[in-house]
């Protein structure tokens, strides 16, 4: 099979309507604006209402990155979905196949936590490239609200509800520049959303598990450590890959997780605050949608233009994490 390159070339997003801002927070638990936002960045996050569903976020968004594409969802050939929060636990992407009538594409689940996006982007290019499909949907989205401790003030005050979505298109010359995955299992416990359950008796002599999923648990410090010095790395290593200088890139966009970690990775590959893309401050840390989102947001506001060259990386629960440089357009 030829080799193909490809392109992005449509973006969407969406979030819920409903806003959660820090000082209602403080009605929860024992914290405040300043707290927050001096330790996060922070402002508001996102929350979905019972009513609404991470299918019916990813829907909206993908319909936006089609549109943005134009093409139609009979176009599609793959849809892939990163979320760790699904709405049935045997996946959602079919349910969006059937939401966006993409009749013709395949669709199934990938899960990666915060790096979800990345690996996915990563993924979606390899089924392109080697010629299997022409028109992929890439969708990250997650809905952290539902797996929040909102007594735990470490966690609860960090994470937002949201979809973002991308079309990726076979093309002529190949717009994905570099890449590099990594995964380090050995520090799993620092970023958990682990099932619990207890042992219950089916017959005399066998036993079951039955329970359900606790909420997140993180160990911010070593999360935070663990991100300052692994991400940039994981960026020099896709520059490298892609034969480019830190000075060629317009722009870097970090999955949104706390404004101290965009800062510090900037801070660390020189690159200076105007080319760093930051939307933290109005949606919190969206796991898998933070990137997809915050690219959406910039494209829409006419920051990225076509042929800019972006620096990505997603990094968190595995502990997993990873980069691309792209240029944005065909």
């Amino acid at each position: 099979m030829q080799n193909l390159g490809i392109a992005i070339t449509g973006s969407g997003s969406a979030v819920p309507a409903t806003s959660l801002e820090n000082q209602r927070l403080s009605e929860l638990v024992e914290t405040s604006d300043e707290w927050i936002t001096s330790r996060t960045g922070i402002r508001q996050r996102r929350i979905a209402l019972p009513p609404e569903s991470l299918s019916g976020l990813a829907t909206i968004a993908s319909r936006q990155a089609i549109s943005a594409a134009g093409i139609t969802p009979a176009d599609l050939d793959l849809i892939l979905l990163a979320t760790s929060t699904p709405d049935d636990l045997f996946g959602s992407a079919c349910k969006i196949q059937a939401e966006l009538g993409a009749t013709k594409a395949v669709a199934f689940d990938l899960t990666a936590a915060c790096s979800g996006f990345v690996f996915g982007l990563v993924t979606a290019a390899q089924y392109i490239k080697t010629g299997v499909y022409q028109n992929v949907l890439l969708i990250g989205a997650d809905i952290l609200s539902r797996w929040v401790d909102w007594q735990d003030r470490r966690t609860c005050v960090l994470f937002g509800d949201g979809a973002g979505a991308v079309v990726l298109q076979a093309n002529q010359s190949d717009r994905l520049l570099g890449f590099s995955l990594k995964s380090d299992g050995t520090q799993n416990h620092y970023l958990n959303l682990a099932y619990n359950g207890s042992s219950q008796e089916l017959i005399p002599g066998i036993n079951v598990t039955k329970g359900t999923y606790e909420p997140i648990t993180m160990n911010g410090k070593e999360v935070y450590r663990f991100a300052v010095q692994r991400v940039p790395e994981v960026i020099d290593k896709a520059l490298f890959q892609a034969n480019l200088s830190v000075d060629q890139i317009d722009w870097l966009i970090l999955h949104q997780a706390n404004q101290r970690i965009l800062n510090a990775v900037a801070q660390r590959l020189n690159i200076p605050d105007h080319k760093v893309i930051s939307n933290v401050a109005n949606y919190g840390n969206t796991s898998a949608a933070s990137i997809p989102l915050a690219l959406d947001e910039a494209v829409r506001q006419g920051k990225i233009k076509p042929n800019d060259i972006i620096a990505t990386s997603g990094f968190g629960a595995g502990l997993s994490w990873g980069a691309a440089i792209f240029q944005w357009g065909r």
